[in-house]
């Protein structure tokens, strides 16, 4: 019996290091960007990347309820940076 990485695990790893560094960045840029329009994508991009990870995490445990978990993230992703964007620009989210 080997110890050895199979394919799919280097992927895996790969994958998850390179977002967890992904969502590193963003937090920074999220505590330094200048403008509140790069905080907004910094936030945007967060969100990506931790949908990204619970679909990595669902790959490689196999369990496919972290699928439907990453549709919510999605959602509630795209209507949050739509809501903060309309406040930023407009001041009030609902007319």
């Amino acid at each position: 019996m080997t110890n050895a990485l199979g394919l799919m695990d280097i992927a895996l790893i790969v994958t998850f290091v390179s977002l967890v560094t992904g969502q590193i960045l963003s937090m920074i840029r999220l505590v330094l960007g200048p403008t509140p329009g790069d905080r907004i994508l910094a936030l945007d991009t967060m969100v990506i990347n931790a949908l990204g990870l619970v679909v990595v995490l669902g790959i490689h445990q196999g369990v496919q309820i972290y699928f439907e978990v990453s549709l919510l993230i999605a959602m509630l992703g795209f209507v949050s940076t739509v809501a903060l964007a309309r406040f930023i620009l407009r001041g009030d989210i609902i007319e």
